[in-house]
């Protein structure tokens, strides 16, 4: 029998101050039984940092084909393209072929080496990638419930976040060549 994926439901507050966009979000996150808090909670970051009106999250980790979240124009092509973690670079070509941007979240331990790797060939695909540390995270994944009302100011690349339960400040930044 196959686990059920657990839902969580989040209400943000966001401020973009940088690109001027404040709005309020109203999410509902599937966590994949594979997924942990962490990769989650940086799909809700993501989210919230390329955040407009089109943007969706997918399947996911559901659907293999698939980025976490994008956007897409009504003609049905991919507008934005965003992957979580530390993809493979096939998959990383076949989204630049496919999408207008693609942008990649990286933000556990294994971040440095993934990035070592495959630099070059980003470089040469005009993908961007950003990198959040993986303290951070884990700070953030330990304000999450089930059903939460939160606040997102960002500004520049780092964004505060307050909670019912607390709040956290986390930066990250642009991986380069």
């Amino acid at each position: 029998m196959a686990l059920s994926p657990t839902i969580y439901k989040f209400n943000i507050s966001l401020s973009d101050i940088d690109r001027g966009y404040y709005d309020s979000l109203h999410l509902t996150v599937a966590q994949h039984p594979s997924e942990s808090t962490e990769r989650m909670m940086v799909r809700v970051l993501a989210f919230c940092i390329n955040a407009e009106e089109n943007l969706t999250f997918t399947r996911g980790l559901s659907e293999p084909d698939d980025p976490d979240i994008w956007s897409r124009a009504l003609t049905g092509q991919i507008e934005q393209w965003i992957d979580v973690g530390e993809p493979a670079l096939d998959r990383i070509k076949k989204a630049s072929r496919v999408a207008q941007d693609v942008k990649l979240y990286s933000f556990n331990t294994k971040s440095d080496h993934w990035w070592s790797k495959i630099a070059g060939d980003i470089a040469r695909l005009g993908v961007i990638a950003y990198q959040f540390e993986w303290d951070d995270i884990q700070r953030l994944a330990a304000l999450v419930e089930r059903t939460m009302t939160m606040s997102v100011t960002i500004t520049g690349e780092s964004a505060f976040i307050a909670t019912e339960s607390g709040e956290c400040d986390l930066a990250w930044h642009a991986l380069s060549v």
